[in-house]
């Protein structure tokens, strides 16, 4: 089996090389990440709980969608890719916003994403891989914002950066 390989990218989101991913995150180098919010016509968003399998940030709460593109990679065609084989969706997305963050989660590992935050549409229920997703739920933004606030530990630390920037800036 070929080891995973991340773009490894500069503060300005440049790629300047690339790495095995487990490395990366042993490492904590920054790198190209991208994260996914689809919508439905209630204007709630699809989360899902990871796996219980990966191995970092596992069965926690995060957006619809979140990983890396390969090598040479369009953001938008990562991002469809990856939706596909995690949620069994196809939608069209459109990049919203980026962010760089930097958090050790434990076991040794840190997160140091580039991570470019791209949303869609979506009305209906996933068909998850089991081995990427352990459960899926719409949640409303002030359900979100609320739950944050009293269980922050049940989440990811990239969907909290991200969903906080989200909801100051783009809530309707």
């Amino acid at each position: 089996m070929v080891e995973k390989k991340v773009v490894l990218v500069d503060k300005s989101g440049n790629q300047i090389g690339l790495m095995p991913k487990l490395e990366a995150h042993q490492k904590g180098i920054l790198h190209r990440a991208f994260s996914i919010f689809l919508f439905n016509s209630k204007n709630q968003i699809l989360l899902q709980k990871r796996s219980l399998i990966k191995y970092h940030s596992a069965g926690l709460w995060t957006n619809t969608c979140c990983s890396h593109p390969i090598d040479g990679e369009d953001i938008i065609d990562a991002g469809k890719r990856r939706l596909y084989e995690e949620m069994g969706i196809k939608t069209e997305l459109k990049k919203e916003f980026e962010f760089t963050y930097k958090e050790v989660l434990g076991n040794e590992f840190t997160e140091h994403e580039f991570d470019h935050v791209l949303i869609g549409n979506f009305n209906g229920n996933p068909i998850i891989n089991k081995d990427e997703v352990e459960d899926w739920k719409w949640m409303s933004l002030e359900e979100i914002e609320k739950d944050i606030n009293e269980n922050q530990e049940d989440y990811t630390v990239w969907f909290v950066i991200a969903f906080d920037y989200f909801y100051k800036n783009f809530k309707k």
